[in-house]
């Protein structure tokens, strides 16, 4: 069992930035894909970002050239960099593990980014 806890979300002007973070409570092997999705309110979630053991990185078309995800060495911890944001970005941000052999994944509890002026 793994546990996901984000941070980072908050309220922030069209245009602006903010990092959301999320660790894990212990060490992710390689077999694991790390990411981020969003729910917008009436909407369904939906992929934002991932990135492999590896660092290869794929993108929602939507936030592709804003925003700019990462894993560190030791792979407890994923990051999404976000930046010109738009109030179309306004949603709940969940990390995301998944066990790319089995599909097994887990989910963190989410954190809110609100983009408003």
């Amino acid at each position: 069992q793994v546990q996901l806890v984000e941070s980072g979300g908050g309220l922030v002007q069209p245009g602006g930035s903010l990092r959301l973070s999320c660790g894990a409570s212990r060490s992710i092997t390689n077999i694991y894909t790390m990411g981020w999705y969003r729910q917008a309110p009436g909407k369904q979630r939906e992929l934002v970002a991932t990135v492999t053991s590896g660092g290869s990185t794929n993108y929602a078309d939507s936030v592709k050239g804003r925003f700019t995800i990462s894993r560190d060495n030791a792979q407890k911890t994923v990051h999404l960099q976000m930046s010109t944001l738009k109030p179309d970005d306004t949603a709940v941000y969940y990390c995301n593990i998944k066990n790319l052999l089995t599909g097994l994944e887990y989910w963190g509890k989410g954190t809110l980014v609100t983009v408003s002026s």
